[in-house]
Parts: C-alpha cells; sequence; structure tokens
C-alpha cells in the first residue's frame, strides 16, 4: 500500500527577489523509476539557496519551484528499479550525484499550477528524491548533524582535500566564514595547514571560525583586508587563497596575493554578468585558479568518512548548528543568514509543529 501523502507543505519560490510562499502542494498519485518518496526531517540552507532567490545566475525557466539541496530523512517509499536504499533506512539527501538511479523529477500541483522541483528539494515536509542524490547513514545517526553532510560538510571539506590540494603546514585564507567557509577552516585543521585566516565581514562568524581551527582573524569590514593577510602570512604570499563570496574584487585580490605555485579556489558563484581581470602569466608558471563544484565531492564514499570523524570527535559539527527554525519561519532563517546575524548553519525543522 503506497505511502504517498496527498499533500505537503513546502516553501515554494514565486518569484525572483521576494520572500518564498508557505503553501500545500498536491503530491504526485505514485512513484516513477529510481524515485523515493522521502520524510524530510532537518534541512539547512545554503548560500546557493540565496542566490537562486536573487536571480544570480539569469532567468529563472521554472517558476514555481522548489527549493533546498542538504537534508536528513527516512525513506518510506521506493520506486520501480530502487535498490541502493530501501524503506525505513535514514538517509542524507544531498546535491551532488551518488550511486543509482537519476531519475525524473517530480511535479507538484499547487491549485491549477504546475509546481517544479529537481532531483532533490528540501523545503518540503515530505520529497520525491531521485536514488542517486541519497545515501543511508546509521539507524541511530544525529538527524541535525546529519542534514549537514547534504553540502555544507562534504563541500567545505571536499574544498581542502579536492580542490585546493592543502599540504601539512601551508597557509590557508579562507574568504568568507558561512556554513562552507567554518567547514572549509575546520579541514585545514585537519591537515595541519598554518596559519589558518578566516576573513568575514561579521564577528559572530568569525568567533566561530576561531572555535573551528582558525589561527587569525580578519573583520573586511574594519581593517585592509589584503594588508592585514599580508602581515599574517608575510609578503611572498598565501599558498592556498579560497573565496567564498563571489565577488570579483576579493577574487582578483586573492590571486594578486598567493604565491607564485599557489592556489585560488572558487567556491563562491558570481552573480551572471560579472568578470574578473587577472594577468594571466602566472598560470602558466605553476599559480592554480580553479572553479570548485561542491569540493568534488562523493558522497556515498565521502558521507561514511567525515562520520567516521565526527563519531570519533575528530571534527565539530553540532557546534555549527546556531539557528533552527519551522517551516513557516523560512523567510525569517533567510534574512539572518543575508544579514550575518546567523553566525553558522540554520536549519528548518521540518518535523516541528507548525501554524496552519
Amino acid at each position: 500500500m503506497s505511502k504517498m501523502p496527498k499533500t505537503m507543505r513546502a516553501a515554494v519560490l514565486t518569484e525572483l527577489k521576494a520572500p518564498l510562499r508557505i503553501v500545500e502542494l498536491t503530491m504526485p498519485e505514485s512513484l516513477g523509476v529510481g524515485q523515493v518518496l522521502v520524510k524530510v526531517h532537518f534541512s539547512g540552507i545554503c548560500g546557493s539557496q540565496l542566490g537562486e532567490i536573487d536571480g544570480a545566475k539569469g532567468e529563472d525557466k521554472y517558476l514555481p519551484h522548489l527549493l533546498g539541496h542538504e537534508a536528513s530523512g527516512t525513506v518510506l517509499e521506493v520506486g520501480p528499479g530502487v535498490r541502493h536504499v530501501k524503506v525505513g533506512d535514514k538517509v542524507v539527501l544531498h546535491w551532488r550525484k551518488s550511486v543509482g538511479i537519476e531519475s525524473p523529477t517530480p511535479v507538484y500541483r499547487w491549485g491549477d499550477r504546475q509546481v517544479n522541483a529537481g532531483w532533490v528539494t528540501t523545503f518540503n515536509e515530505y520529497a520525491i528524491v531521485s536514488e542517486n542524490r541519497l545515501t543511508t547513514i546509521p539507524a541511530d545517526s544525529d538527524l541535525e548533524v546529519a542534514a549537514l553532510f547534504g553540502c555544507a560538510v562534504t563541500t567545505g571539506f571536499g574544498v581542502v582535500e579536492n580542490n585546493a590540494k592543502v599540504r601539512i603546514g601551508e597557509s590557508v585564507v579562507v574568504f568568507g566564514a558561512g556554513g562552507i567557509g567554518l567547514n572549509i577552516v575546520q579541514a585545514a585543521a585537519l591537515v595541519s595547514a598554518y596559519p589558518i585566516v578566516a576573513v568575514d565581514l561579521h564577528d559572530g562568524r568569525l568567533a566561530l571560525a576561531r572555535q573551528m581551527g582558525a589561527t587569525h582573524l580578519i573583520n573586511s569590514s574594519k581593517v585592509d583586508a589584503r594588508q592585514a593577510i599580508l602581515e599574517i602570512v608575510g609578503r611572498e604570499g598565501v599558498d592556498a587563497f579560497i573565496d567564498n563570496t563571489g565577488r570579483p574584487p576579493i577574487i582578483e585580490m586573492g590571486y594578486q596575493i598567493t604565491k607564485p605555485q599557489g592556489r585560488v579556489t572558487l567556491v563562491g558563484v558570481p552573480r551572471q554578468g560579472s568578470t574578473i581581470n587577472i594577468y594571466s602569466l602566472p598560470l602558466h608558471f605553476g599559480k592554480g585558479l580553479s572553479g570548485s563544484h561542491g569540493g568534488e565531492a562523493v558522497p556515498q564514499t565521502d558521507i561514511p568518512r567525515y562520520q567516521k570523524l565526527y563519531g570519533s570527535g575528530r571534527i565539530k559539527l553540532r557546534e555549527l548548528i546556531t539557528n533552527r527554525y519551522t517551516l513557516d519561519q523560512v523567510n525569517e532563517a533567510i534574512a539572518g543568514m543575508r544579514d550575518g546575524s546567523t553566525a553558522g548553519r540554520c536549519l528548518i525543522n521540518l518535523d516541528a509543529m507548525t501554524s496552519s
């Protein structure tokens, strides 16, 4: 017997640069090949969603649509062909592809309107998710922390491990200490980088970066970041500069102050139409400039590795969760990320009682 609910509540993006609308959607009647019905428990909010809301990549032809790409959940039902997850499994929902089928994307209804969704969405009480966007976790997992493995942890650690390839004793600058930036700091500390310089506009985020292993803190709203960085790392420059802002002036500065053999890794995505100006000759002699795509994470192998670190007390994740909201408070949560009042990662509790 199908466990598909007839309706669910969800936060829907109906127009760019506008608050999300909390509405009741009609669910599809059944699952297609490779689709999995998941009860979502906790969803993180990533800077990527702010970019979607703001139209950072340009026109959005899928409006209205659902949002969210990191969460924890429980599998309620599986569609034809699914064999990597089963009913009752606790899972991490993530946007990076993993093993299994890439299913058709679901279509929900809002009255007479079609509401689109990708292979994974998480600002909703239930989700029809593609099998290859799910990774099983132990049944006794902390489901709040598990949500962070969907993006914040896997991206942050992957940036250090796979993109910047930070080595023991190298200097690292992390520009932007949000949810992903804090995990980049933590991963840099794990590999014994030094110094680890966290740069942000907000003192609350910098204080949390210190907890995660940053050795030096710079509030770029109060001092000249370029000068402050070079005073810390030395005039020869930085080994690894990691930008989470997507702002061209910061990217250009990072490129200029890295060593001749240094690496600049771009995590934040610039707005459509923005460009950077660099002197490219150093690229021919060993300087690196590259963009990260989710830290090139491989969920089915990386999530178990990082879970083992968390279980052994080697990394801090619960400390990263600084704010919790209900679905009805999602716009309040987004506002907190924008103004910097949210220091770490905020979670939407999809199990919490919500108003009608």
